[in-house]
């Protein structure tokens, strides 16, 4: 106790006898605080805008180290309106965070916060299960959109969507896009090796590069690739082409070699967790499940 004390003394200039239990809980308050704000901005497309702050900020500091006046002044002007355009960018992000505090979830946000996870990587199996469906749903001239969620979580455009929670499997999606099922039309999420969504609803990109010739299909296969960092699969029912659509580009025409590789270089970086980065994050809800 006294080493404690002695430790306070020199190192933190605080005397253990001017903390009180108060202090105490409004450390953890804050603390909590903190944790559950960067929790919301890992999980929602914030963390995309933190990154361009941070950047902004950078080249602020920059002018600031060298005395460039004329971009010192225009950044004061910005920044005084920057709190009103905070609110205005994350208006979808903070109505969803202030419903989910009316839900009075957020001790069990806190105590399972793995429910965003991937639950296993995409690998090669799941790539070849999606190129296999993608080309026999072309040869059939069934329409499809398959969309394989990255870093960027995709929990808006899932919610929008009928929950399936399945391993996913070529004769899943073939069943799902079916003529005339439930659940055909929309958009099919996939995270990791699991389809967890299907019928979802995705932005339509206003892009007018977009041919003519194509449709709303891949009008949203793009817009959810200009928003995301996700890798669209977009079968044509019309002519039964393949596409890709990644980082606002859409790629057409593909064969089923060149999609499997596509795929592979863009899931590559995904590296398995490390044994404490899976234990901080959680042990993932769906582990112990066998792949098939």
């Amino acid at each position: 106790m006294d080493q404690l004390k002695g430790f306070f003394d020199k190192y933190l200039n605080v005397s253990l006898s001017d903390i009180w239990i108060t202090d105490i809980v409004e450390m953890a308050i804050i603390a909590f605080l903190i944790y559950e704000i960067m929790l919301w901005i890992k999980n929602s497309r914030a963390w995309t805008l933190l990154k361009g702050f941070l950047v902004l900020f950078a080249f602020v500091a920059i002018a600031a180290i060298f005395e460039m006046d004329t971009i010192l002044w225009i950044a004061g002007k910005v920044f005084d309106i920057g709190v009103l355009a905070l609110v205005i960018i994350f208006q979808p992000e903070l109505r969803k965070a202030l419903e989910q505090l009316g839900q009075n979830n957020m001790f069990s946000h806190l105590l399972l916060t793995n429910s965003t996870k991937k639950q296993d990587n995409t690998g090669e199996q799941v790539i070849d299960e999606i190129v296999k469906a993608a080309f026999e749903m072309g040869k059939a001239r069934t329409g499809a959109l398959i969309v394989m969620e990255k870093e960027v979580p995709l929990n808006e455009y899932i919610a929008t969507g009928i929950k399936i929670d399945g391993v996913l499997t070529s004769q899943l999606l073939l069943n799902i896009f079916e003529h005339n099922t439930p659940l055909h039309d929309g958009a099919v999420i996939v995270r990791g090796n699991r389809v967890v969504s299907a019928t979802c609803y995705l932005p339509l990109s206003d892009s007018m590069r977009i041919s003519k010739a194509l449709g709303t299909r891949h009008r949203a296969g793009l817009g959810i690739s200009e928003v995301t960092d996700s890798v669209t699969v977009i079968v044509s029912e019309e002519t039964g082409y393949v596409s890709v659509a990644q980082d606002g580009r859409l790629i057409r025409h593909m064969n089923a070699e060149g999609l499997k590789t596509l795929l592979m270089s863009c899931f590559a970086e995904h590296e398995e967790e490390t044994p404490r980065r899976k234990l901080l994050k959680g042990r993932p809800k769906h582990e112990r499940k066998a792949d098939k």
